[in-house]
């Protein structure tokens, strides 16, 4: 798999670019991306299903920047989108509504409306009462809505529990022992076509196990839905694999895992789904700082960055850990501290007591891992302008969302 950042001469580059070149001429806090990684690893997903029977949605909520998507839709990419704005991004992008399946526990009337309207491939509900909202807008229509029920398994994904999804104390999904009288009662409504199911178990799977074990439950309820003559057609399988944010976190390939699903499912006549979003995108991304000090406390150092928690984050909500690197080699001197933005909290950290080069002020630093779940989640917190978003393909760059300015704070208040 392409690695795309790596050390030429002591510079760190992406592709054929020279990261601090985008910093020096865009600045920073600056989002940077690597457009052959991320479709190197979307194509690795659909080249990995074979000939069976497949299609790869990606999944918008990891990042939805028009450019990427435009990119995805062009390589061939469906999209799972988990809101109304994501489907007006995805149709903007020029993505094709066929290829939409639109997940989430929480749809609303305006949403399941537009998402009719603009002919979508499927809903993954997530309840008894959401069916009958679909069925209602679908009949209004004068259509049949393609729908999947996502069934709970009560698998632990052995995940992190905000990004855990999969056990009877989630709000996600539909006990997988309901499900069956549900699909029967469902049967009856006339604009619903149940054709699929639906299970997705959480976000950053490094196991295949728990993926597998819910695979099996779920492949046992689809034999039970068709002996009772409910006519399954397709199985989405939910995301994809997690990513590696440090050396000790090693996923399997996308292929021993997808090769191991067509394994199971051979056969049995589905056509098989995916939803991956981080594990296209995350390490395809960087997010570019400069330090602005270094300061020391009686117990600490601080290395004080441009950078702050409106601009990623993951580590405070999750205490995620993303790799902080200098964009140039000095030599070999360490210094262990606290990275730390500028926002007026004591959760605005992106490493606490790390051992990382001897950086000083004036310097660019790169953090890792950070092209998915970042700028999606950034915010306005401190009245801080949203971050820049940089494109590389090959020895080139654009800008594919310009930095924010403090006029567009204060837009339509």
């Amino acid at each position: 798999m392409l690695e795309p950042y790596f050390y030429r001469d002591n510079e760190l580059t992406v592709e054929g670019v020279t990261l601090a070149d985008i910093a020096k001429k865009e600045g920073t806090p600056c989002y940077v991306y690597s457009s052959a990684a991320i479709l190197e690893r979307y194509q690795a997903y659909d080249r990995a299903f074979g000939i069976a029977p497949h299609q790869v949605y990606y999944a918008v909520k990891a990042n939805s920047n028009l450019s990427l998507l435009r990119m995805m839709a062009e390589a061939g990419a469906g999209f799972d989108i988990v809101s109304g704005g994501e489907l007006f991004r995805v149709l903007k992008a020029g993505g094709d509504p066929a290829k939409v399946v639109f997940s989430g526990v929480g749809k609303s009337r305006e949403e399941v409306e537009y998402a009719i309207a603009s002919g979508i491939h499927s809903f993954n509900c997530e309840s008894e009462a959401e069916l009958a909202l679909i069925n209602s807008i679908a009949a209004r229509h004068d259509v049949s809505a393609r729908a999947a029920l996502r069934v709970n398994p009560n698998v632990d994904a052995r995940t992190h529990p905000y990004i855990s999804t999969g056990l009877h104390d989630h709000k996600f999904g539909i006990n997988i022992d309901h499900v069956k009288e549900i699909y029967d009662r469902a049967a009856g409504l006339g604009h619903l076509k149940l054709e699929g199911v639906s299970c997705h178990i959480g976000s950053q799977l490094l196991d295949t196990k728990p993926l597998l074990e819910a695979l099996d439950g779920v492949l046992a309820l689809v034999e039970k839905l068709r002996a009772a003559g409910h006519p399954i057609q397709e199985l989405d399988m939910g995301g994809g694999l997690g990513v590696a944010y440090t050396d000790e976190q090693q996923p399997p390939s996308t292929e021993t895992y997808i090769q191991l699903v067509c394994k199971k499912t051979a056969g049995l006549g589905l056509k098989l789904m995916v939803e991956p979003g981080r594990s296209i995108v995350a390490s395809a991304g960087v997010l570019l700082t400069r330090v602005m000090y270094r300061k020391t406390t009686a117990n600490k150092e601080f290395v004080i960055v441009d950078a702050a928690m409106n601009d990623l984050i993951r580590p405070a909500l999750y205490q995620a850990h993303h790799e902080i690197v200098p964009l140039r080699h000095r030599d070999a001197v360490t210094i262990t501290a606290d990275v730390v933005g500028p926002v007026c909290e004591s959760g605005d950290f992106f490493a606490r007591d790390r051992e990382l080069a001897n950086v000083f002020s004036g310097d660019y630093v790169a953090l890792m891992t950070a092209g998915a779940y970042g700028f999606v989640q950034a915010s306005n917190y401190n009245s801080r302008p949203r971050a820049a978003e940089v494109m590389v393909d090959g020895a080139g760059w654009k800008v594919i969302r310009k930095r924010e300015t403090f006029e567009d704070l204060v837009r339509g208040e």
